[in-house]
């Protein structure tokens, strides 16, 4: 994918989000799914943080709805590489957060990570 591809992607996944729409949400994910995040230990107690597969990431994106109606993401910043890119964001609390993607041949997420200035429920 190309930078500017890549960032479309990038704020495309953001304005997502900022819908509210668990589906639209889920469209930036592959089916086989890697995500690392504190959120995973704090709600399903996974010590390694991990969730596998859309299945699982649509129930903690659920949860994470349902915990914060007021959600909104503000974009900072977008960075890319070869095979993804990495957002930084602030969170409608005040959190600041970084998310990384891995991306696969059809711009779907393959492997991500949810990295947090503060703690986030």
């Amino acid at each position: 994918m190309t930078t500017e591809e890549l960032e479309a992607a990038a704020r495309g996944w953001i304005a997502a989000w900022n819908s509210h729409d668990l589906e639209a949400i889920l469209a930036h994910y592959a089916d086989a799914i890697v995500f690392q995040t504190p959120t995973a230990v704090a709600r399903w107690g996974r010590a390694d943080g991990v969730l596998r597969g859309k299945d699982e990431l649509r129930r903690h994106f659920a949860r994470g709805l349902e915990l914060s109606p007021a959600l909104h993401f503000e974009l900072e910043q977008i960075f890319t590489g070869p095979d993804g890119y990495a957002v930084l964001y602030r969170r409608e609390n005040g959190n600041r957060v970084i998310d990384t993607v891995e991306l696969d041949g059809d711009g779907r997420a393959v492997r991500g990570r949810a990295l947090y200035a503060g703690k986030q429920a």
